[in-house]
């Protein structure tokens, strides 16, 4: 091992568990295409299924490559132990089928990425399991709800995709003085930005697609916690249930994006306060929502517990999702897709796109207006963003002049 846990972010993030004179000299570690591993005796085996001797058995269970991986993420969320997986959404799965038994209970915020919303009141709620939906910008909404059927708390913070804040220590206070498990989906701020754990949460994960990665060219996700509770969700929630086991290759990838983690994440985040403060200015726009910006309602909480604001943006122009979708139609540099945190600067509509699971009223009511837009500010020059930001709201500004 070539760092220490005393050892900054960026210098974790390359180097932790891992020596290149433990693999012939090679810098980049190896990848390891295999899916079972030999035993050196049958008793060895054995033991290793038993749990009495580590090693690996079968890549459904661990990789080489994933467990370089497991251990990168947990050193830099502050967790005991990792596990990776095929996708943000079989993390989320992976981590509730293990936590969730049928008469149980999830609290979870008002907002939700809208495949989780999805799962929860499509998969979960069919299976016995109650979903309460909580406004847990105000803390005190779930110590009047939360009970001892509960028995997980889950939020986003920042939420999707309207930037809605949640404060970690003040709610994980609440649902660990009911014995609740804290579940905090961490994507949007990624540990360089926020570090759950540190504010009291339990298990942490990601869409690793999305900064993690940081080049768009791989789906995958991770959650860490206590090294009790991630042995479990590897053997129950990942193996049995759901099968969602990532790829040592796509491990790899995810790998290489954490060296530059750091690096990016300093981009990101300067360049969206620029476009931020830009975009409150500008007369088409009528309501932004950045965690960065002394006009959020919740800017205290993020300089609470984010080390950045982040660079995702939500923000409304007039003429209402009409007014939107002509917009995002007139920009040329700016890309119209889904996900978030790739080099490029990637705009959508979640009404209509990744928020299209819930319902006009479930929209609605959860806090998602139908002419909402998100923004993910990439890696370019910011004059360019906002140039491209420019020419596609001017003739809104002057339509609505007419």
């Amino acid at each position: 091992m070539t760092s220490s846990p005393t050892s900054g972010f960026a210098t974790r993030a390359i180097h932790h568990a891992y020596d290149p004179q433990d693999n012939e000299g090679a810098l980049t570690p190896p990848l390891h295409l295999t899916s079972t591993f030999a035993f050196e005796t049958a008793e060895a085996g054995g033991e290793m299924f038993a749990g009495d001797r580590p090693g690996h058995i079968y890549s459904r269970i661990s990789n080489p490559t994933c467990d370089l991986l497991e251990q990168r993420i947990a050193t830099l969320e502050g967790a005991e132990a990792g596990l990776a997986l095929s996708s943000g959404m079989g993390a989320i799965t992976a981590v509730l089928w293990t936590l969730l038994s049928p008469g149980d209970e999830v609290i979870v915020d008002k907002t939700l990425y809208g495949c989780t919303f999805a799962f929860m009141q499509h998969g979960l709620a069919k299976w016995g399991v109650t979903i309460t939906h909580v406004d847990m910008t105000d803390p005190d909404n779930l110590r009047g709800m939360i009970s001892d059927k509960t028995r997980v708390v889950y939020f986003e913070t920042p939420a999707n995709p309207n930037m809605r804040l949640v404060d970690i220590a003040a709610v994980s206070e609440i649902a660990h003085s009911a014995g609740a498990t804290v579940v905090v989906d961490n994507t949007y701020a990624t540990p360089y930005l926020t570090r759950p754990i540190e504010h009291g949460a339990d298990i942490v994960l990601h869409s690793a697609t999305k900064y993690l990665g940081g080049h768009g060219d791989v789906v995958a996700g991770l959650v860490v916690g206590t090294l009790e509770q991630i042995t479990e969700i590897r053997l129950v929630g990942m193996k049995d249930m759901t099968g969602a086991v990532m790829a040592p290759f796509n491990a790899m990838l995810i790998l290489r994006g954490l060296k530059t983690l750091a690096l990016r994440m300093d981009r990101h985040c300067a360049s969206a306060q620029i476009v931020a403060h830009w975009l409150e200015a500008h007369p088409a726009v009528k309501a932004i929502h950045f965690p960065g910006l002394e006009s959020f309602p919740q800017h205290a909480v993020a300089e609470g517990q984010m080390d950045q604001p982040g660079a995702m943006i939500a923000f409304e122009v007039d003429g209402g999702i009409d007014g939107g979708i002509a917009m995002m139609n007139r920009l040329t540099m700016i890309q119209r897709a889904v996900s978030l945190g790739d080099a490029e600067t990637l705009i959508q509509h979640p009404a209509s796109m990744t928020h299209s699971t819930y319902t006009p009223e479930e929209r609605a009511e959860h806090g998602i207006s139908d002419g909402l837009i998100r923004l993910s500010v990439g890696l370019e020059e910011v004059a360019d963003i906002l140039a491209d930001l420019e020419s596609a709201l001017s003739p809104a500004m002057q339509h609505a002049a007419e």
